[in-house]
């Protein structure tokens, strides 16, 4: 069998849909199981009506809800064409009845004037759910047999709302028990959303779906995750600011970890997981062009070299100094149990005898943290930071790779000033270097590295 995502803008209208569905067409041999998104923008919107509501602007919010379905009931039309009346009534009816189940949830945040972790998740699974119940419409409409599945019942998650963590042992069982892949037949379910056990609604955090899909394709020992998206595969650079950027054939594991989790944000970070544990291949292909260039994901690849530059924007880097860290043990753990606290995560280190260096992933930590901090030292928050990392296995035990990538960095003919790198950390595995560097020189620095090292060769050699 084999797992198929479809993102938000793959499903992102009635007729995207459709073609969504006629690629699970020539899949059904294989048994596939489609795990979707909810439909574009859905679930930002489901974030506005809440702050409307819980602002008290419960006539704004009533308006946002009734745009939302409006936007469905558009969608659902569509594939409703194909439909006897009698059927197309019923599927009318079913989306209705997850309005009218969502309108008194809406009405209670405006009443109590906030929005807890636990409701949040409980608003937000509506997304998946309206997106999913169209597209078992459109499969009906296809005359493609198919089965409509409630990922809430068959992925067992704790009880940590917004970003739950999946049980592997209960979610593999449930899952094994539960469905049943077979050639011919559509399998659906909605990506993003389970339960704890107790059968409280749950998301496994923004851009979760990815990670459901492999935690299926997990439990039922899939052939391959295909996650389909918007662009052809993972691409040397964000196609947005390199625009001769290509296709990336193959990437192992950790190599597409780290280009996900530093900016490369076509596949969710924890999608590697799953994957990794059964070994299963994952295909990320394009929606809008399924013939097109893609890239396979896999324990292993043939060639090694640099693979990608990723970047990542809004990073501010804290720096602790003390006179105290000399010569000392422990200043580290009280540092970074600090951090623990205040659950905030810590992605790239630089320290010396008299100091540690930090990045973390937002624009402004929050104050508690620095205050905090600055017990063991004074404290320096420097804002308006990007991380750039360049993934390729193996790659940085080369010297003269280092060496390029700063002489890449130096000034160009067309501009004089050299790119400022503030702080740089090559990881254990010599798969990823990465810099950090300021917000605004970010777009130069990828187009200068991106033409020193991918301007002849994939492997940039």
């Amino acid at each position: 069998m084999i797992v198929l995502k479809f993102g938000g803008t793959s499903v992102g209208d009635g007729q995207r849909i459709l073609q969504v569905l006629e690629i699970a067409r020539t899949r059904l041999a294989e048994a596939p199981l489609l795990v979707s998104s909810a439909m574009g923008k859905t679930t930002d919107l489901l974030l506005d009506i809440a702050a409307r509501a819980v602002s008290g602007d419960l006539s704004g919010a009533r308006e946002l809800r009734e745009q939302l379905e409006q936007a469905h009931q558009e969608a659902l039309d569509v594939v409703l064409a194909r439909l006897d009346p009698e059927r197309q009534d019923y599927y009318r009816e079913q989306q209705r009845e997850l309005f009218r189940e969502l309108a008194p949830l809406v009405q209670g945040l405006g009443l109590i004037r906030e929005l807890s972790p636990r409701t949040s998740d409980a608003l937000l699974s509506f997304g998946e759910r309206l997106s999913t119940a169209i597209i078992r419409c459109g499969a009906e409409a296809m005359a493609i047999p198919a089965t409509l599945l409630d990922s809430r019942t068959l992925i067992v998650t704790g009880n940590t709302f917004g970003s739950a963590q999946p049980d592997f042992t209960a979610t593999t069982e449930r899952i094994r028990t539960e469905v049943a892949p077979r050639a011919g037949h559509l399998l659906i379910a909605q990506g993003f959303i389970g339960a704890t056990p107790e059968g409280i609604t749950t998301t496994l955090g923004r851009g979760g779906s990815d990670y459901s899909a492999t935690i299926f394709g997990m439990a039922l020992a899939a052939e391959r995750v295909e996650i389909w998206t918007d662009v052809n595969g993972i691409m040397t650079a964000d196609p947005r600011i390199i625009p001769e950027a290509r296709t990336i054939p193959e990437l192992t594991y950790n190599e597409a970890a780290e280009l996900s989790f530093f900016g490369a944000r076509v596949v969710h970070p924890a999608t590697m997981i799953p994957a990794v544990e059964k070994g299963i291949p994952v295909v990320v292909c394009n929606t809008f062009d399924p013939t097109g260039p893609a890239t396979v994901i896999r324990d292993a690849v043939a060639r090694k070299g640099l693979r990608a530059i990723a970047a990542r924007a809004g990073v501010t880097i804290i720096t602790v100094h003390s006179s105290r860290m000399l010569n000392a043990w422990g200043f580290l753990s009280r540092m970074f149990r600090i951090f623990d606290e205040h659950r905030v995560i810590v992605d790239l280190i630089a320290t010396s005898e008299v100091s540690v260096s930090v990045s973390v992933d937002m624009p402004e930590p929050p104050a508690v943290l620095t205050a905090a901090l600055q017990q063991l030292g004074s404290v320096r928050v420097d804002r308006n930071k990007a991380v750039m990392s360049l993934v390729g296995e193996g790659i940085w035990n080369d010297t003269q790779r280092i060496q390029q990538t700063f002489a890449a960095l130096a000034p160009t003919e067309n501009d004089a000033s050299p790119i400022e790198v503030e702080m740089i950390s090559l990881g254990s595995s010599d798969t990823n270097l990465s810099l950090v560097l300021p917000q605004d020189q970010m777009g130069r620095a990828m187009e200068q590295l991106h033409h020193r090292f991918f301007r002849f060769s994939l492997n940039g050699e």
